[in-house]
């Protein structure tokens, strides 16, 4: 039986059959075992490199098995990621319809990308049709609103999907969150998003001028329209229905809520949206229009409407309530403020500047005239306050400098009233509406508080007149201690309120016409004026104001070419003219009671006798005599006039009035006294002592020097009647200016000589005031006069 060989062992016997096939092959088994061990150990070699190669593969197989699980993995994440995105933005259920409609978005965004420009040459033609149909005579209106309503209905549904688009980038970019960003692959969508709705614009763009007019309601860029939405929703959830941040009485909560949105994204549409703006409008002709090459600037006219719907809705509720109108007016104006100096704000107005959502409210609702009559009624109302007020009389010497006349608390409560109401309009930028307030408010303020004054003058000389024909009559003074506050210094001090009042609120009003708010209203008013009386503006100035009724309110020289006047001119005269006549009043009651108060002193006929014997102190001129008693009502009612009056008056109506008052007791002494009596040498010492009490009263309040400078006739008559008989008198020679003496027998001889020695003896004496024939006459009045 045949033993089955393993294929390894019929190999080698195969092998060798084949190599030893006869006896001579024998010998060669050397060379063939060595042969055959080669091979082995090639063989050998040969497994074991494929052994390493395989243990390398293998190697290099698990390495390769292991990242491909963690791509798996990454990819699985990546695609539950994907699949996420997909179904917010596609607002789907499972991933699969979520691929399916972003697929479709994609393929919409393409097809809206390619009737983009369709549909702005439809638009274009729609613009051109509609501007040519009126030189055509409104041929063909049906095509022209055909074209017109295919536009706007495919405006619309473009506009809507590319906002839809846009809207999508919101989620990620966090809008209106805190802290919006973009980057990368977002930063390029939003841009995109930014063009192709600045592209669906660009029909309204291109019929934009450069300079948007005051009165019209600025473009608001389509781009930061979509995304005010999601603000303007938040602004209707603070600020509509019964939430305690909507409120009549607080219109500052959502103007300033507006502005706090101006402050949270201003940084980011200056970062992103400006780059934008500027590369797309600075070759354009609104390369200059604010609204459109600012970024801050198109944010703001974004905002604007939102605004100006809820301004819209309010006003009519708060003009019910006259409190509530006045705050709001004046919020809004704020506001308005608030965006043109903080924010730089024109409108796209240039230089003409943003009329402001006042100026809406009030001129293009038409709602100044309700608000006018509120704000006169408060004024008026305010001032009937100040009047009614017990301490509205009293001299305030506390508001004003020292050296100032002092007002009363009525006149400085009036002003802070006008200047509040200054601050009210200063603000409006309608030149019709400034007028207006001006006119019927403060003007009438002032004429108000003028008549009173005029009043107060009125009853005083009125009362004064009563009471003087009452005490003439009656000879007692039961008739003026009926009227205690009419006479001596009650008498004065209401003269004085009146006086300090006008010169206060007088100088104020010249000090306004200064201010440059006055000084442009000024001058708009008198061009104005001049095309009016050119018969340009139909001899108006503003509204139904005629040049004729601001000129009488204002200033006479309204409307003329001398380059003078201002607006308070014609007020301000009529408080001056009342001034100057309550001064004059003021200085005749002074002048009245210093006049009764000297009738006891001009009674005095003792000149002549009075002696010098046993009174040592009299032989020199520096002598010091006690005041005669008959002059003491005299100083005792200087003295407490004088103090008010150097405490409520400046010095320069101070001065006038004591000159007066010098001029009286000079006349009064002169008259009455120096030319009615002769004089001893002793009875003239004691009138000059007399004099010189009055003197030393009136420096003490008024100055040194001023009651002889009120009296320098007088002093001169005194020089003269104190002349030493037994003495020489220096004198200053006419002819070489040298110093020399005379007796008195000279002096005498000469002043009577002729007029021509006189003139030159009272030169020589030093007397400038005294003529020829005076100077003779006080020496007529000396007991030793010999002629």
């Amino acid at each position: 039986m045949a033993v089955e060989l393993s294929p390894r062992a019929a190999r080698a016997e195969d092998y060798l059959n084949d190599q030893l096939q006869t006896a001579a092959d024998l010998d060669g088994l050397e060379s063939l075992l060595e042969n055959v061990r080669k091979q082995q150990e090639l063989l050998e070699q040969q497994l074991s490199a494929s052994r390493q190669n395989l243990t390398e593969r293998i190697k290099a197989s698990e390495t390769h098995a292991s990242a491909l699980l963690k791509q798996a993995q990454a990819f699985k994440g990546q695609q539950a990621n994907v699949d996420r995105r997909l179904l917010i933005v596609t607002q789907s259920e499972t991933s699969d319809d979520a691929i399916e409609q972003f697929h479709a978005d994609i393929r919409s965004l393409q097809h809206l990308e390619a009737a983009l420009q369709p549909y702005l040459r439809l638009q274009k033609l729609a613009i051109t049709l509609k501007e040519a149909q009126p030189a055509a005579e409104g041929a063909a209106p049906h095509l022209v609103d055909h074209v017109h309503q295919t536009a706007q209905s495919l405006w619309r549904q473009m506009k809507n999907a590319f906002a839809g688009q846009f809207e999508k980038l919101w989620t990620e970019m966090k809008w209106p969150g805190k802290n919006v960003t973009l980057a990368g692959k977002l930063e390029l969508q939003w841009t995109e998003g930014i063009q192709r709705l600045l592209d669906l614009q660009e029909p309204e763009l291109d019929a934009q001028s450069d300079h948007v007019q005051p009165h019209e309601e600025p473009l608001v860029l389509l781009p930061l329209e979509v995304m005010i939405k999601p603000l303007e929703l938040r602004f209707q959830y603070h600020f509509a229905g019964d939430r305690p941040t909507n409120k009549l009485d607080k219109p500052e909560y959502f103007l300033s809520h507006t502005v706090g949105l101006l402050s949270q994204y201003d940084e980011f549409f200056a970062i992103y949206l400006q780059p934008i703006l500027r590369d797309r409008f600075r070759q354009s002709n609104l390369a200059m229009t604010s609204i459109f090459i600012d970024s801050t600037a198109a944010f703001i006219t974004a905002l604007l409407p939102m605004v100006r719907r809820k301004v819209f809705r309010v006003i009519p509720q708060v003009a019910k309530q006259p409190q509530l109108l006045s705050h709001f007016i004046h919020e809004l104006m704020s506001f308005d403020m608030n965006l043109r100096a903080e924010w730089g704000y024109d409108g796209g107005c240039g230089v003409d500047g943003w009329k402001g959502l006042t100026w809406e409210v009030l001129v293009k609702k038409d709602w100044f005239g309700r608000w006018l009559e509120v704000e006169k009624n408060f004024a008026l109302s305010r001032y009937q306050n100040i009047i009614d007020n017990p301490e509205s009389g009293q001299i305030d010497n506390e508001s004003v400098e020292s050296s100032a006349t002092k007002p009363t608390n009525a006149a400085i409560r009036v002003n802070d009233l006008l200047e509040t109401i200054t601050d009210r309009y200063r603000p409006l930028p309608s030149f019709s509406q400034k007028l207006h307030f001006l006119i019927d408010i403060q003007i009438a303020v002032f004429d108000l508080f003028h008549a009173r004054l005029a009043s107060s003058l009125e009853a005083y000389l009125t009362l004064t007149s009563t009471l003087t024909s009452s005490l003439a009559r009656a000879g007692s003074r039961a008739a003026e201690a009926s009227q205690p506050d009419l006479h001596g210094l009650a008498g004065l001090e209401r003269l004085a309120r009146v006086y300090g009042s006008a010169e206060y609120l007088e100088k104020k009003m010249r000090d306004w016409s200064d201010d440059v708010f006055f000084l442009e209203l000024w001058e708009e008013l008198q061009d104005r004026a001049r095309a009016g009386a050119e018969g340009k503006r139909g001899g108006k100035v503003s509204g139904n104001m005629s040049v004729a009724h601001v000129a009488d309110k204002t200033s006479s020289t309204v409307g003329s070419d001398d380059g003078g006047g201002a607006l308070f001119d014609e007020t301000a005269g009529a408080y001056r003219r009342l001034r100057v006549r309550a001064e004059g009043i003021m200085t005749d009651h002074f002048v009245q009671n210093v006049r009764n108060s000297l009738k006891a002193y001009g009674r005095v006929n003792a000149w002549s006798a009075l002696s010098e014997e046993g009174n040592e102190s009299l032989e020199s001129d520096n002598f010091n005599l006690a005041i005669s008693s008959e002059l003491d009502n005299t100083v005792q009612l200087l003295q407490p006039y004088l103090a008010f009056l150097a405490r409520v008056l400046a010095q320069a109506p101070l001065r006038r009035i004591t000159r007066q008052i010098m001029l009286t007791v000079q006349t009064y002494l002169w008259d009455h006294i120096l030319m009615r009596y002769t004089f001893s040498s002793t009875g003239a010492k004691q009138l000059k002592r007399d004099v010189h009490g009055i003197w030393e009263v009136v420096d003490q309040y008024v100055g040194v020097g001023q009651g002889e400078m009120g009296m320098k006739r007088l002093a001169e008559g005194l020089v003269l009647l104190l002349l030493q008989t037994d003495t020489t008198v220096d004198v200053e020679t006419s002819t070489e200016g040298k110093e020399g003496s005379l007796k008195f027998e000279a002096v005498e001889e000469r002043l009577f000589r002729s007029n021509e020695t006189g003139r030159e003896m009272l030169v020589e004496l030093g007397l400038e005031l005294l003529s020829e024939s005076e100077a003779r006459s006080v020496l007529e009045r000396r007991v030793d006069f010999g002629r």
